[in-house]
């Protein structure tokens, strides 16, 4: 019986099929840039959900020290994402240009997992779910997101949880719908944020999920700058409206009490 070879590097990372996954479609240079930076970004996000997912669960154990680790790591992974947006801009109006028609109507629009993210975050838009093929299982994995709650609405839960006094229509809602700031939810929050020594635990859930909601504001920022400094005012692909779009989004937060409370303190 021959001896079974050994585990490689290459055998566990799975090399072979993820270097040859990209598949640039023109002869143009930078169009595996293009591919490997979008790659790229769904591995994180596939790494950041996952990050969100235990979050959620050690929140609703009310393990907020423990929950730390993984929100720091969504953070990290969203800094990382974010210096990536400098190796895209690297390439020139010109450089895109060349390829930019083979995209065809692919646009990261699409991207499930970012809007997955979203989702789960507490941004809920349900029309993004339009994008995603009916019966695939992106589609089926962004329609779970939509109807659970968010990472704020656990936070929040734990906040009741605590003895906060918090409306009903912030604890028991329709998760699927926008969620709306109140004042009470400001409040409360804001009387963890007076006392940081009584409240620790969620004095810090409150600052962890703000480096979050920070890093996504300064990953859109970035976004925006780099596609403006590729294709300018252009519409997107996809029919998308591009830089426009992209700019409205900036002042999006998913957290909103927990920004608006410091005009309090």
């Amino acid at each position: 019986m021959s001896e079974a070879r050994a585990m490689t590097y290459g055998d566990y990372l799975s090399l072979e099929p993820i270097l040859s996954a990209q598949h640039p479609i023109s002869e143009q240079h930078d169009e595996l840039l293009f591919i490997v930076i979008h790659q790229t970004k769904e591995l994180w996000l596939k790494q950041i959900l996952r990050e969100i997912e235990l979050s959620s669960e050690l929140i609703r154990a009310d393990s907020l020290i423990q929950v730390h680790k993984s929100l720091s790591r969504v953070s990290r992974i969203q800094a990382v994402m974010t210096l990536s947006w400098d190796v895209l801009a690297t390439m020139t109006p010109s450089d895109y240009s060349s390829f930019r028609d083979v995209l065809g109507s692919s646009s990261g629009f699409q991207s499930w997992q970012f809007r997955t993210f979203e989702y789960r975050l507490g941004l809920k838009d349900g029309s993004h779910v339009r994008f995603q093929q009916e019966g695939s299982a992106a589609r089926e994995a962004l329609v779970a997101a939509l109807r659970s709650p968010s990472l704020w609405d656990e936070a929040n839960a734990a906040l009741a949880r605590a003895g906060f006094d918090l409306p009903l229509e912030a604890l028991a809602r329709d998760w699927s719908e926008p969620y709306r700031p109140h004042e009470k939810v400001e409040e409360a929050w804001a009387e963890v944020y007076r006392e940081p020594e009584r409240w620790w635990p969620l004095y810090q859930l409150a600052e962890k999920l703000v480096d979050i909601d920070d890093s996504l504001a300064t990953w859109r920022h970035k976004h925006v700058v780099t596609v403006e400094r590729i294709i300018g005012a252009k519409r997107g692909t996809g029919g998308t409206a591009g830089v426009a779009y992209l700019q409205s989004t900036i002042g999006k937060r998913a957290f909103p009490e927990l920004w608006s409370l410091r005009t309090r303190i």
